[in-house]
């Protein structure tokens, strides 16, 4: 385990030592400041002065630094103009053109150093501010960005916004483009921004760009859905080695395709479960529960699965198959031993084999660093495809028929259907799967993430040679009595040691999980039966609406993470999205007579894309904030998300059932309501926090 300030100190340039971020010197301030608020208290604008005073000081130091590298930069720059029309005015000349281009490219290779100069100090910033708010409990954060951020002259927008920097980018593309353009076509890069120009300093100093301007593209957006957490510093190559050691491209399938199916499983029955509960003798709203049965189940099902991913993942996916081979064909009896309790047990033993954690766990220790991305990615892709699905299957389930004693019809194909479909993943599995190698206790590769990241393969070229620590230094770095929560990133053992590290940002960002969650359930599950009851449409209408409503989420993922995550700051649309979810619900409500079909869907298709949208800004943010000892261990970031959400599902769908006590006509206000209260509420919250993201 490597501590932030050894890793600053290690992969600092050593040329440019003394213009780094001091956050040795910041954290013992942070350390005194909380000693002596222990003793006798401190006065608070004092240490807000002060403190800010320090930060001012060193933010200072490294802007003067960055623009006076911006300077030489541009400098250098301007003489390779100068070459370049001397060498032009005398006819294209191939070894001119490959000296110049070499010339460019060493410009780039400085630049690119420039670009990590930067980005290590801006994870040290983030890191300081997020020590001092936990330490002394003040909105240090919130003040200091509220303060200097929007200044006329601040300089913490030259840190974080990278204002200058883009121009040098600009010019280095540019030209190098220029001198590819061998046939002199005269192809601008700002006539066609999305050109592709094959050259390897480039490519770098785009991603490197597009994380320090933390902007994003639709493969990184869709990946922020899945929060698996990234690496925010580079690991050692040999961490790295045994990363790609545990890689096994069928076995990254197989979970993915466990995904895909899980989510299947979770919204095939959604069309009919209205249906099979009347069959049943229950009352439609009963599908409330039927349906959120497997969420209550699911619960207790992600922190035993996370646990047992510890030390393996084949053994609890084999359990996982198994359990929900039972439970769907438990579903799918239910309607011949006519018995609401055997269709309640089917889908809790569904809900006990919900194996995601697995899922995530698999693609966060196990996926190489530059596929994890993708993984992630493919991991949302699958939840998304498997939730369009799910309706859509339910559509070809409209017969009905019988062998020997068992009953085939819209009801019980759902689980016989899903019961063969895990039943053949089971055997894949069996035959497939490659358990990757337990990771030796001495190492612990660590996984955190940021808004800032560094790319792997192109840090290591451009850092020089570094000397041994002093003896002093490296005591000081190893003391015991500084706080061990953030620097070690040692994993934490239990819930109550979880709940401890969460921040109000972090409770904040949990509470609008909860709440969109909450939202999206309300509106899939009693969809089939408010549907039927003010529109009277057939299982097959319900079952296109939802397939609908699925299908969204790639093309809207694609539209923010290329357009919108580029044009606005994250925290931006978080809170545009939480307005557009409430809009979307008070639109919802049964307040015109008589309810018509096009204001349902409308105010449908607006709840549920905004919080899609919500979604991932949502975790993107949660990421950033929380943290980095939630990033490995059981009680991970990606497992209190995930109980978030479940929890979110349990409470929504058992409102529906509740709510079915006043009658049909009261239903859908009745369930709206707390939509409404708890969406208002999270965006008075994010007012308060909103600062603590930028």
């Amino acid at each position: 385990m490597v501590a932030f300030g050894k890793k600053l100190k290690e992969l600092q340039i050593q040329e440019w030592k003394g213009s780094y971020i001091d956050y040795k010197l910041l954290k013992k301030k942070v350390k005194h400041y909380a000693q002596q608020d222990e003793v006798d208290g401190q006065n608070r604008e004092y240490v807000l002065r002060d403190f800010s005073q320090m930060l001012d000081e060193q933010i200072e130091k490294i802007v003067l630094f960055l623009l006076k590298h911006q300077g030489q930069l541009a400098t250098r720059l301007s003489g390779l103009a100068d070459r370049d029309d001397e060498y032009l005015s005398h006819g294209p000349n191939h070894d001119s053109i490959v000296e110049l281009r070499e010339a460019y490219r060493e410009v780039g290779r400085d630049l690119l150093r420039l670009l990590f100069f930067v980005e290590m100090n801006a994870i040290g910033l983030r890191k300081i501010l997020k020590k001092f708010d936990k330490r002394l409990g003040y909105k240090f954060t919130s003040y200091y960005v509220k303060t200097r951020a929007n200044h006329p002259y601040s300089q913490l927008r030259q840190v974080f916004k990278h204002v200058g920097i883009s121009a040098v980018v600009g010019s280095i593309t540019r030209n190098l483009a220029d001198l590819q353009d061998v046939d002199r076509r005269y192809v601008s890069i700002y006539d066609h921004p999305n050109i592709h120009i094959s050259d390897p300093i480039i490519e770098s100093i785009k991603a490197a760009e597009k994380r320090l301007l933390n902007s994003t593209d639709f493969l990184h957006y869709l990946g922020k859905h899945a929060f698996i957490m990234q690496d925010e510093l580079p690991s050692p190559s040999s961490e790295e080695h045994i990363v790609n050691e545990r890689y096994h491209f069928m076995s990254l399938l197989l979970n993915l395709v466990n995904t895909f199916l899980y989510m299947v499983n979770t919204y095939i029955i959604v069309p009919t479960a209205d249906d099979y509960s009347l069959s049943l003798g229950a009352a439609a709203t009963v599908c409330g529960v039927v349906i959120g049965s497997m969420a209550v189940a699911q619960i207790f099902s992600s922190v035993y699965f996370s646990a047992w991913s510890n030390k393996s993942y084949i053994r609890p996916l084999i359990f996982s198959s198994i359990v929900l081979l039972m439970g769907n064909t438990l579903y799918a009896l239910a309607y011949d031993l006519n018995s609401i309790y055997v269709l309640l047990i089917g889908r809790l033993f569904c809900g006990l084999g919900s194996a995601r954690a697995v899922n995530r766990r698999y693609i966060s220790d196990c996926v190489p660093s530059k596929l994890r991305m993708k993984a992630s990615a493919g991991f949302v892709s699958a939840s998304a495809l498997g939730m369009a699905c799910g309706p859509a299957l339910a559509c070809l389930f409209q017969t009905q028929f019988k062998i020997l004693w068992f009953t085939f019809n819209q009801d019980t194909l759902p689980g016989w259907f899903m019961a063969f479909a895990w039943f053949i993943y089971l055997l894949w599995l069996w035959l497939s799967f490659r358990e990757p190698p337990l990771e030796k206790e001495d190492i612990v590769v660590q996984h955190e993430t940021s808004g800032t990241t560094v790319e792997i393969g192109f840090s290591e070229p451009l850092l020089l040679d570094f000397g041994k620590n002093d003896e002093d230094e490296q005591q000081e770095d190893d003391d015991p009595s500084d706080e061990l929560s953030e620097d070690t990133r040692e994993p934490v053992t239990s819930i109550m040691s979880a709940y401890r590290l969460l921040t109000p940002s972090v409770k904040v960002q949990l509470i609008i999980y909860f709440m969109l969650k909450y939202s999206m359930e309300i509106l899939l599950a009693e969809s089939s039966v408010v549907t039927s009851y003010y529109f009277v449409w057939s299982t097959n209408n319900v079952a296109m609406f939802l397939a609908f409503l699925g299908l969204t989420v790639l093309p809207v993922s694609i539209f923010v993470g290329s357009y919108i995550s580029n044009v606005f700051e994250e925290r931006q649309v978080l809170l545009a999205s939480e307005i557009m979810v409430c809009l979307g619900i008070v639109l919802s409500f049964h307040t015109i007579i008589p309810y018509s079909a096009p204001q349902y869907i409308f105010s449908a298709l607006l709840t549920f894309v905004s919080a899609e949208v919500l979604e991932g800004v949502n975790l993107s943010l949660l990421s950033r904030v929380m943290s980095s000892r939630l990033s490995r261990g059981t009680y991970n970031g990606g497992l209190l998300s995930t109980e978030a959400g479940t929890l979110a599902r349990v409470v929504a769908d058992g409102t529906i059932t509740l709510a079915g006590y006043w009658g049909m006509s009261e239903l859908l206000n009745i369930t709206l309501l707390p939509s409404l209260v708890i969406c208002i509420a999270t965006i008075i919250a994010t007012s308060f926090t909103y600062n603590s993201l930028y």
